[in-house]
């Protein structure tokens, strides 16, 4: 029975976007990224995904930098924020979903209508003065959702941000696995699937553990971003154990 589990997400979801609505224009930016963090470690509580931080040797948790990772699921985000609140960047449509999108808007989530070159560059702008102040950025380089066990190549543009903020980017890997360390094939988030058939799904799982592989940092200095993509992606194509693909996209 998934009626419970639905009926305390909707009320999650809703607490989320009173907080976000009367709560979060009248504190410090601090203040809210616990907030967020708390709400994403509940959310995900609630779901039954139990998340586990690994470190790689020669990686930790950056105060300043660009944060990329591979892409599986709407739930990548909220398990990066249970570590490290972020403004990630993401496909614009994600700013229709039922109040998800509008919990995802007031939480500084930058929106990106992918394809559009000047659409890229008002974000990059962004990115960049973002990281300057202190923020913590992160964004999704393959630009869309791929099934567990492969990558899609990485986009390379909004890697001149970290070059240019002079920050160093880090690579996070995620999987989501069962309870045999398999890849639970629920948390995969593609083709047709709404964000209702997705909820729906992993509410029916007993148990899923989200695994959040923190990588050794890349240093930007004298870097081309063509170069960052690829080092970001074989890193975390390895640490995830896929096959590497060299291709990569501007």
């Amino acid at each position: 029975m998934i009626v419970w589990p639905s009926l305390r997400v909707m009320l999650h979801l809703f607490s989320g976007l009173c907080t976000s609505a009367f709560v979060f224009p009248f504190i410090a930016a601090a203040s809210r990224d616990r907030r967020i963090k708390l709400w994403s470690i509940q959310l995900l509580a609630i779901l039954r995904v139990q998340v586990e931080v690994q470190l790689r040797p020669g990686a930790e948790a950056m105060p300043q930098g660009l944060i990329v990772a591979n892409h599986v699921s709407w739930l990548d985000i909220f398990v990066i924020n249970t570590l490290q609140p972020c403004r990630f960047v993401a496909k614009a449509d994600i700013r229709s979903w039922p109040a998800l999108g509008w919990l995802c808007t007031k939480a500084g989530t930058i929106f990106i209508a992918r394809g559009k070159q000047r659409e890229v560059r008002r974000v990059y702008e962004g990115l960049v003065a973002s990281i300057r102040a202190g923020e913590h950025i992160a964004f999704f380089p393959e630009g869309t959702t791929t099934a567990q066990g492969s990558m899609l190549p990485f986009h390379s543009n909004l890697f001149e941000a970290a070059i240019e903020a002079q920050v160093p980017v880090q690579p996070y890997a995620l999987r989501y696995v069962d309870e045999h360390g398999r890849l639970h094939p629920a948390a995969d988030f593609i083709g047709d699937m709404t964000f209702v058939d997705s909820m729906l799904l992993i509410m029916k799982v007993r148990k899923m553990t989200a695994q959040l592989i923190l990588l050794p940092a890349l240093d930007t200095a004298g870097a081309h971003r063509r170069d960052l993509a690829l080092a970001a992606h074989a890193a975390i194509a390895e640490a995830l154990g896929y096959a590497e693909r060299p291709e990569q996209t501007a």
